[in-house]
């Protein structure tokens, strides 16, 4: 029987074959035919610790015997404050308030309505959001305006609003970035707000950019009064070697976005952390000038609790010795590939490698020129030294970037190994949960060796 499920970033007419998954534990999947698989990709990067992580599950099970959802415009309950307390002791101090959402697409359009709101209420309103070029920050129509436009998005161009695009900083072009940055937050219609992938740029081709460049940048927009909105859905909770990448810069946004990693990857919940000054422009004697954004879900209590598992590890356990010892293991592993001639830009950030797979006659063998600001502070070392953008792009028409054919033969090839990898086209990349074996890390770069060997020899 045909299922009546429409799944997401699939295109049902090729009739691949979609597995049941039937129970997860740490870094595997266990599916209705008894296989076990490898998570390469944390479940679209959500999970943390590992799947079916014990403490959170029973926080979980706990929780949801004690209430479930309840509004939360006018009510609040102990999940909620005990979470946003961790959240303001372990975040910057200056993001004192947390606005609870649903998932990281919403948290980025509570952060851009929370910016238009501050700019209207304080009475100089300010309207053009800039982003930066490649970016992807989710797929709700606020969150496709401010991301690259292209095959994701072109069907629904129509409803996306106009945004100012900042050129990515490729190495030995960053002046270019920052000249934009200045022109876009000055002048005559200064910007509202300026919205970042700090350090990695995801779903834009896992692209990487040094510290040095997140703190000018961010140190512009303060010169201008523009509001930094730093999404760290992606990047937060250790997956760039610290808990926040912003950290490694060491700069502190006006609005925060958290959301995967939150609850460890177990269950949906997202926040949106604000200074004071922008929580203090929503409030007012007057209801007019109220903050208007909710969902039904705000604050799910069962949610709330989950995430409050995830901090008391993080409080309670050597979380970041985890994160640490993941990187040098996969570091040791891309080092082993990094010299093949398939394969182009090797680079690593925190927990998580990238390459580009090529032909061997475009491979730039040039030696690229170590990209100004990397340090051992960057996570970003060995093989990812040099960081070129030749082969590192969003790739928004078919054929190249996100519908290359590699991407889906190489998904194919890991999956009959019983590896999940799900590569941006032509870019593969690595990002496991921290509690990872170092068997099923072989196991990983094994099946991504054997297939670019099968592709070398056909």
């Amino acid at each position: 029987m045909t299922s009546p499920v429409w799944h997401p970033f699939t295109q049902h007419g090729l009739n691949a074959p979609i597995p049941k998954i039937v129970r997860t534990d740490g870094a595997a999947l266990h599916t209705a035919d008894g296989r076990r698989i490898v998570d390469a990709i944390s479940s679209w990067w959500v999970t943390t610790h590992g799947h079916s992580h014990p403490r959170i599950m029973a926080a979980i099970a706990d929780q949801a015997m004690r209430m479930d959802q309840i509004i939360f415009a006018g009510f609040t309950h102990d999940p909620a404050e005990t979470l946003a307390r961790k959240l303001v002791r372990i975040m910057p101090a200056a993001l004192a308030h947390v606005f609870y959402s649903d998932s990281g697409s919403t948290a980025v359009e509570v952060a851009l309505k929370m910016a238009l709101g501050y700019w209207a209420n304080i009475g100089a309103p300010r309207h053009r959001i800039v982003m930066l070029e490649h970016s992807y920050h989710g797929d709700t129509i606020g969150t496709m305006s401010v991301g690259a436009r292209g095959v994701f998005n072109r069907p629904y161009a129509p409803l996306l609003f106009d945004v100012g695009t900042v050129p990515f900083p490729e190495p030995g072009a960053e002046q270019a970035t920052l000249d934009a940055l200045d022109r876009l937050c000055g002048g005559a219609e200064p910007a509202a707000a300026f919205i970042v992938e700090p350090l990695l740029l995801g779903a834009g081709g896992m692209k990487m950019y040094p510290p040095a460049l997140l703190a000018e940048m961010r140190a512009l927009c303060a010169r201008h009064g523009t509001l930094f909105i730093a999404d760290e859905v992606m990047t937060g909770w250790g997956r760039t070697g610290t808990l926040l990448a912003c950290e490694q810069a060491g700069i502190v946004p006006d609005i925060l976005c958290l959301s995967k990693g939150l609850t460890g990857g177990a269950i949906p919940l997202a926040v949106t952390m604000a200074t004071a000054a922008i929580f203090d422009a929503h409030r007012s004697d007057d209801r007019a000038k109220m903050f208007f954004h909710s969902s039904s879900y705000t604050a799910n209590p069962i949610a709330c609790a989950a995430a409050v598992a995830n901090l008391e590890i993080w409080e309670e356990e050597p979380v970041l010795d985890r994160i640490a010892d993941l990187g040098l293991r996969q570091q040791h592993r891309l080092d082993a590939i990094a010299t093949r001639p398939d394969i182009a830009n090797p680079r690593r950030l925190g927990t998580i490698t990238a390459f580009e797979v090529t032909e061997p006659e475009e491979r730039d063998t040039t030696s690229s020129p170590r990209h100004p600001g990397l340090d051992p502070g960057s996570r970003v070392s060995g093989a990812a030294s040099g960081i070129s953008g030749s082969r590192i792009r969003s790739g928004m028409t078919a054929g190249t970037g996100y519908l290359a054919p590699i991407g889906p033969a190489l998904m194919a090839h890991a999956a009959a190994r019983d590896i999940l990898i799900r590569p941006l086209g032509d870019t593969v990349y690595v990002m496991p949960p921290y509690c990872i074996a170092d068997a099923d890390l072989d196991a990983i770069y094994t099946a991504v060796t054997d297939f670019l060997d099968g592709r070398a020899r056909s």
